[in-house]
């Protein structure tokens, strides 16, 4: 791994972005950013549109290194070019931010209380692209939908698995086990998922390292020992349906957690902003994003 892409995210101060609504969000994105179904008739125009929207963040003098340190792209984002330049190089050179790949082809179907990753045959292909284009780890979503202690250690294990995989090829790994944030025994299940993501952190050969993408939990604190756990590089949360507001404050309880939020990024933005009056918007918006993370 690039020793100062490393050095990047194990210790800078800040957050990473998510910009990697894929397919089944991607409607949902553009028309929080005030575009509408009606205004593309087929998905290369839908994500020709989503793809302007990621440009105008990352091209946005808020958007940089200093407060942003990594940020995770959708498979065509990553395939995709700013000013010439393919997306990954230009987050790196340009902006001094660390680029991750999200992976996961989407959620099997639910069954014991949680929905596994879909498989993903053509992995490895997509692992040896990423590294060459200078992506510097992945990321892979599943769901928890229930305080089951079989399906969060299935979970748990499918993560590990695919993170394994990820690791073969010198890439770092996000696990992203996601607490749906509306079930009514949240927290149970969050106690469940750490006790699990130590159990298999311990299994870890030495030396190695993962990071993790987890929903802020109820208890604040509840995951400081996986924060503070050798085999963790860092810790990130989702922002999960919660508003920027409401992610930032439960947030800054958690000491050493920091942001990695999608949706909570881009609310507030526009496509019929101005440019002065979007940058102004995501400059706050990053502000406040870098101040929960940093608290």
């Amino acid at each position: 791994m690039d020793p100062a892409k490393t050095q990047k995210i194990a210790h800078g101060n800040g957050f990473i972005a998510a910009l990697d609504q894929s397919g089944g969000s991607t409607p949902k994105a553009l028309q929080g950013y005030g575009i509408g179904k009606d205004a593309w008739s087929t998905d290369e125009e839908m994500f020709a549109l989503m793809h302007a929207m990621r440009a105008r963040i990352v091209k946005s003098p808020a958007f940089n290194g200093d407060r942003v340190i990594g940020a995770i792209l959708f498979e065509r984002t990553m395939d995709g070019d700013i000013d010439g330049k393919p997306v990954p190089s230009y987050l790196w050179e340009n902006k001094g931010v660390v680029p991750f790949l999200k992976i996961d082809k989407g959620l099997a179907d639910a069954a014991d209380g949680v929905r596994l990753m879909k498989a993903m045959p053509d992995l490895d292909k997509l692992l040896d692209r990423a590294a060459a284009k200078g992506v510097f780890g992945t990321k892979e979503r599943s769901v928890i939908d229930a305080a089951s202690p079989s399906g969060i250690a299935s979970i748990v294990a499918q993560q590990f698995d695919v993170g394994q995989q990820v690791l073969a090829k010198d890439l770092m790994p996000i696990l992203e086990p996601e607490v749906t944030i509306s079930i009514a025994d949240k927290a149970e299940a969050e106690a469940i998922l750490r006790d699990e993501l130590l159990k298999g952190l311990d299994k870890l050969p030495a030396g190695q390292q993962i990071m993790l993408k987890l929903t802020i939990p109820t208890v604040a604190n509840l995951f400081k020992p996986l924060i503070d756990h050798p085999k963790v590089m860092r810790v990130v949360a989702l922002s999960g349906g919660y508003s920027r507001d409401e992610a930032n404050a439960l947030l800054a309880k958690n000491t050493g957690l920091i942001a990695s939020f999608s949706r909570a990024l881009a609310e507030g933005l526009s496509a019929q902003q101005s440019d002065d009056e979007f940058n102004a918007v995501l400059e706050r918006t990053i502000q406040s994003i870098y101040d929960a993370s940093v608290a």
